[in-house]
């Protein structure tokens, strides 16, 4: 299998509940949840600045699939869940790189603590060549 990994770290993204707000009756994303993806983009920007994150490598996650693996650093064990950071950080991820998160075929999430500097480690994958399981077979529908 060919994999190609790109490393870095973000800020912890926003508990479950912090994620959205209510403006009257519309649900809308917390200043909490648009400061993380304000972060993302910005750490998204300068690996590609430094080459860190090349066409090569968006190219290869547009085409193939993808592989998260999250390492999660809370300040405390029990005061989160696991996986309530997991669709905001894939989002945030994902979306500025212009990657479908249909894509995703390997995830890893891993609680961890660290009280005096809360964060996320990311490793991000792009494979080639995933091979669904060989018994079933996708019919695409014409219209």
């Amino acid at each position: 299998m060919t994999v190609q990994r790109v490393r870095f770290t973000l800020p912890l993204p926003p508990g479950v509940n912090n994620q959205y707000t209510r403006a009257g009756n519309r649900r809308v994303l917390s200043k909490e949840h648009r400061a993380f993806k304000r972060a993302v983009r910005k750490k998204l920007g300068s690996l590609r600045t430094d080459d860190a994150l090349s066409d090569e490598f968006i190219r290869a996650l547009k085409q193939g699939f993808v592989g998260l693996f999250l390492d999660f650093y809370f300040e405390t064990p029990l005061k989160r869940d696991l996986d309530g950071g997991l669709k905001i950080a894939q989002d945030a991820i994902l979306d500025p790189l212009g990657v479908n998160d249909n894509r995703v075929v390997d995830i890893h999430l891993v609680k961890r603590i660290d009280p005096l500097r809360p964060r996320l480690e990311v490793e991000l994958e792009a494979i080639s060549d995933w091979h669904f399981d060989t018994q079933y077979y996708v019919v695409q529908q014409t219209e």
